[in-house]
């Protein structure tokens, strides 16, 4: 417009919607310092009035013209009786997102109302790209304030005050995790499978210097022997049969990070010696490859073997097994843990709960004792998948003894032995419902049997007839 139309000081105004101020986005003809002071409210001179109203102005002379504000001052050393302002609205749809306006000089013989349509027609071009950038503009601030979220998730989940355990040896884990965080020492994490030992190792990294960093997580015994150097060490291309194309290891992707390698007493031995070689030398070659890259990485390994007898029986190198060996952290089993039993089952309770959409709320009292007297040889994780099944099994808001899996219930464990008569086991059923109808209603007598579909009467006689303290549930 400047060069081929003989329009000045040209700018493009953009209104912010959330602020009501309108600032000059872009503009030319004019200095950085006049740029940054052009800055109106909404209404605020002729920029203001054109793009509160969404109608264009021409102004013959700005210098007759009291909504003139000359905010810039760009115009401060020029003849003001000589120049013609124009300002037009530009706007998406309906919605007026800013303004063009230009300066330019007054000619008695060219009406304005050519330049206000040429103006108009350029600025149905501008609010498309204005338009464009401020979805994407929009878009960057959704993904930015995603992006803040689940990095806040990411720690909350991973933070290892979010592990489930009051116990004395879970508090001894938390420990041990708060001071070996923030160091670079390779940690084993010891224990039965089923455990938690993943979950730790990412309480580790995730509160470690390097947990903007990656984890990258290796399971040593699905990989296949032939395959364990190509997926740690990574391989170039035509190193084996199939290798078309080069691929970076599992160290080298974690360069900076932590590796988390789990089952890693399933290593083979020769496996082990180049595993040590890392550790040592901090330092890989690809498979099939002559470069020696470094990396910096730190290393948590997990398994639910005794490493010191695999060393006796010559399945573990010594020498691994010590580097590993900085600062071992050994996790519970379930049934060492019996304090935090009820803790799980509720977390897991309420997650699947919520998952699955189910109104269920507590775990009733013989369901609890079957819990208790189980040995758990699956641990936590054997835990949490009873609970998901006992969650998808039930309609009503208490799950109950015959919800759970089959392993549980035993005939210790549920009252059901073949010698007992079948009206102590219908007394034994009864008493459950009554008492669990009392807990939901938190003793009020007329609310729990209206739960069970019968008369106050009949239910005042039962809670008698089993000796049932309602008082204690209020």
């Amino acid at each position: 417009m400047s060069d081929h139309l003989g329009m000045n000081r040209g700018s493009i105004t953009l209104l912010n919607h959330d602020t009501s101020e309108i600032h000059v986005e872009v503009a030319h003809g004019i200095s950085p310092a006049e740029h940054t002071r052009g800055r109106y409210k909404l209404g605020e001179g002729i920029t203001g009035r054109v793009i509160k109203s969404g109608r264009p102005m021409a102004v013959p002379h700005i210098d007759e013209e009291p909504l003139f504000l000359d905010k810039t001052r760009a115009r401060s050393r020029i003849d003001k009786s000589k120049i013609s302002f124009i300002c037009v609205p530009v706007k998406d749809g309906q919605r007026v997102i800013g303004a063009l306006s230009v300066d330019r000089v007054f000619e008695s013989s060219s009406p304005l109302d050519e330049d206000v349509r040429l103006l108009t027609v350029i600025s149905s071009l501008i609010a498309q790209k204005v338009a464009l950038l401020e979805r994407i503009n929009r878009e960057k601030d959704q993904l930015r304030e995603e992006n803040v979220r689940l990095k806040r998730e990411l720690n909350n989940k991973y933070s290892f005050t979010s592990i489930i355990g009051n116990s004395r040896k879970m508090q001894e884990v938390f420990y041990l995790i708060t001071q070996v965080a923030k160091s670079n020492a390779n940690v084993l994490l010891l224990g039965e499978s089923g455990t938690g030992k993943e979950l730790v190792a990412n309480a580790v990294h995730y509160n470690s210097l390097r947990s903007t960093k990656p984890l990258v997580k290796v399971n040593c015994a699905a990989l296949p022997a032939n395959l364990v150097e190509a997926e740690l060490f990574g391989h170039e291309k035509g190193a084996f049969t199939g290798a078309n194309r080069e691929k970076a290891g599992k160290f080298e992707l974690a360069n900076m990070g932590t590796v988390f390698l789990d089952e890693i007493g399933s290593l083979a031995l020769e496996s082990q010696g180049k595993l040590l070689r890392v550790l040592q030398e901090k330092e890989i070659e690809r498979l099939g490859g002559t470069k020696t890259m470094k990396v910096n990485i730190r290393l948590i390994a997990a398994t639910n073997k005794d490493l010191a007898v695999e060393v006796e029986a010559g399945t573990f190198r010594e020498d691994l097994f010590y580097r590993l060996n900085v600062y071992p952290i050994y996790l519970p089993a379930l049934r060492e843990r019996e304090a935090d039993l009820l803790l799980l089952a509720d977390y897991f309770l309420e997650k699947y709960a919520s998952e699955y959409n189910k109104d269920v709320k507590r775990i009733s009292t013989p369901a609890i004792d079957a819990l208790t007297q189980y040995h758990w040889p699956g641990n936590v994780r054997e835990l949490e998948n009873c609970v998901e099944r006992a969650v998808l099994l039930c309609d009503d808001q208490v799950i109950h003894s015959y919800h759970l899996p089959p392993t549980l219930q035993t005939a210790e464990d549920t009252g059901t032995q073949q010698s007992q008569s079948l009206n102590h086991a219908v007394e034994r059923f009864e008493r459950e419902l009554l008492i669990d109808a009392l807990k939901t209603s938190r003793g009020n007598m007329r609310k729990a049997a209206q739960a069970l579909k019968t008369t106050e009467r009949i239910f005042g006689y039962k809670v008698r007839k089993y000796g049932v303290n309602q008082k204690q549930y209020r």
